[in-house]
């Protein structure tokens, strides 16, 4: 039988999205059978995240200083901006090492159901990077799922009056899924063989 310093482990553990109460026990005899400074490791990067992560306050990627290491990046391609729903979506794009430019992490999808309508999103501060110039195309790489179709689908009308060109990725992804789960190739080509919306 758990004892409760284990119990608690695993309960907190289970908080996490995907993870049921046997994986949950599984990792929690992992970690105790784990040396000490391993352990104390995974703890500290946990607390590191908590305390130090913030979002850029251009494009929202994840960062621990003002500007992303990719906002910072003066090689860049500062005419192109890829607009992702959550950071987990960059890291898989820039794996990659197809696309060149700038992000715009949206950090969630339309889902009026849910009660997630534009304002909730960072859509206003996409339009801002676009108003203020310099922007030739905005590649919408949002999932291939509902609502990601209509976010997709609401950008492109709000982004046509600036006169920019707007892609969407190509379905080189299936339908429903999730980009954060992708493989490389298969993203290669979706982003490969983006068309204009």
């Amino acid at each position: 039988m758990s004892t409760e310093i284990v119990e608690n482990l695993i309960n907190e553990i289970m908080k996490l999205p995907g993870i049921g109460r046997k994986t949950a026990q599984r990792l929690s005899f992992f970690i105790m059978g784990m040396p000490q400074k391993d352990a104390l490791s995974i703890a500290q990067a946990i607390i590191d995240l908590k305390e130090k992560a913030r979002f850029c306050r251009v494009c929202f990627n994840i960062t621990d200083e003002e500007l992303c290491s990719i906002c910072k990046n003066t090689s860049r391609d500062r005419g192109k901006i890829c607009v992702i729903e959550e950071p987990s979506n960059l890291i898989v794009i820039e794996k990659t090492k197809i696309f060149h430019g700038l992000y715009h992490v949206l950090l969630g999808a339309l889902s009026p159901i849910d009660g997630v309508t534009p304002d909730k999103l960072k859509i206003n501060e996409l339009v801002d990077r676009v108003k203020a110039g310099g922007v030739s195309e905005v590649v919408i790489a949002t999932n291939p799922n509902t609502k990601g179709e209509t976010t997709a689908s609401y950008i492109s009308q709000i982004l046509k009056p600036f006169g920019i060109k707007v892609t969407r990725i190509a379905y080189g992804l299936p339908i429903g899924g999730d980009i954060e789960f992708a493989d490389e190739v298969t993203l290669s080509k979706a982003i490969e063989g983006r068309r204009e919306l």
